[in-house]
């Protein structure tokens, strides 16, 4: 049953023997609330950064509410999401040649150190970028978005999203990143920022290689 996979595998270790994993890779982390533009930057990035992947927890709940729903938890955290999640990440970082860009909130202030923290140990470069985009935007957005909302689990909107987003930026640990957190430190504001941050990032990788 495991043969193919297992072959595949063995191929890949032998791929990075061979000096793939040599190379200084990036971990890019966005960190902001729902649509404010953290997965179009970072399809854009992939797009413009050579050997990267992007790594979106969305499309993982997407999947599992379309096959899996069953193995929902009905309370508590979404278990099956974060493995998932977390099988992909470790299967790209140990087997694959590519830089990555996770995509998602990524708003809690220990939860990002941590994340950090490991990427470091695996020799990473990281960067976060910050979208720091004015909550009355983010309510238009929200209020006109023709975004799937199968990647919900327990909301039923993403007005509800922004909600419960905006009541959490009370809690303690729910922190805008500082400098010193990363390697780098980038902010968006508005769309416009984008594209020069983009460039930066692909400059930093270059300058790796």
């Amino acid at each position: 049953m495991y043969s193919s996979n297992s072959k595949i595998y063995c191929e890949a270790l032998t791929y990075l023997e061979n000096g793939v994993d040599l190379m200084k890779r990036l971990v890019i982390i966005t960190v902001g609330k729902t649509h404010s533009g953290k997965t179009t930057f970072a399809k854009a990035l992939e797009q413009q950064l050579q050997q990267s992947l992007v790594i979106d927890q969305d499309n993982h709940a997407d999947f599992i509410n379309t096959y899996y729903k069953a193995l929902l938890p009905r309370q508590g955290p979404n278990i099956i999401k974060y493995n998932i999640t977390q099988t992909i990440v470790d299967y790209a970082v140990n087997v694959t040649p590519f830089h990555l860009i996770l995509c998602n909130s990524n708003r809690s202030r220990k939860g990002r150190l941590d994340l950090l923290s490991h990427f470091k140990n695996k020799s990473f470069h990281s960067i976060l970028v910050n979208f720091d985009i004015p909550d009355h935007v983010l309510q238009a957005r929200v209020t006109n978005s023709q975004r799937s909302t199968n990647v919900f689990r327990s909301a039923s909107t993403f007005e509800e999203v922004l909600i419960r987003q905006q009541a959490d930026s009370h809690k303690v640990d729910v922190v805008a990143p500082t400098e010193g957190e990363a390697d780098h430190l980038f902010v968006i504001k508005s769309a416009d920022d984008v594209q020069s941050v983009i460039e930066r990032i692909v400059h930093i990788a270059q300058a790796l290689a």
